[in-house]
């Protein structure tokens, strides 16, 4: 036999003891994912929905992106393990960043960042990686690839939000996500160069 569901507590409950949590609350969606609301940045509604669906699928890549980069600082293996343990987690602290600034610009519009995990899997176009470890080439390879895909969604995002006037989120991609991306792909493509180290 099933024990009982405790009994919600009574708000004159919650008087007597100022010090008990309300716990166990629900509530209704105050906003949708999807939506924008009225903001008086002088940017359309139409523009903010789009700025805001342009770059939830940034910020779901490049979550995504960040975790990959987690994995494998995790994972490494080989000669190079210290220099790339340490490259790539300095690489998951800078994608950590623009995560934060891309989702603080979807809020600015009003809109709401993709913040769930599932929803974040439901979104991305980065492919999921093996659970166990690959070799060390593999994983490299994989950050460039999700590098690339990001960067492709930067370029076709920061033009077309140009043309709806949006110079913010504009600024933003190119300022930052793309510059951020392009330089981190430099230096991991560099570690796959095949190249002796001690002769010419």
């Amino acid at each position: 036999m099933s024990s009982p569901k405790p009994k919600p507590s009574s708000p004159a409950e919650h008087r007597s003891d100022g010090s008990q949590p309300w716990l166990h609350q629900t509530g209704r969606t105050i906003q949708e994912f999807g939506t924008v609301k009225q903001f008086p940045v002088a940017l359309t509604m139409e523009t903010r929905l789009y700025s805001c669906q342009r770059l939830n699928k940034v910020l779901a890549d490049t979550r995504i992106l960040h975790d990959l980069y987690k994995k494998y600082h995790w994972l490494m293996r080989g000669a190079t393990f210290y220099q790339l343990h340490l490259l790539l987690d300095k690489h998951a602290g800078e994608q950590l960043e623009l995560i934060d600034t891309i989702a603080e610009r979807v809020q600015t519009l009003g809109g709401v960042a993709v913040g769930d995990p599932r929803h974040v899997a439901e979104i991305t176009t980065v492919p999921r990686p093996p659970d166990g470890v690959e070799e060390v080439p593999s994983m490299l390879s994989r950050l460039l690839e999700a590098h690339e895909l990001i960067l492709t969604e930067c370029h076709d995002a920061a033009a077309r939000t140009q043309e709806y006037g949006d110079d913010g989120t504009n600024d933003l991609l190119v300022s930052e996500v793309v510059r951020t991306n392009e330089l981190q792909a430099w230096f991991v493509a560099e570690h796959l160069v095949d190249t002796p180290l001690v002769h010419a």
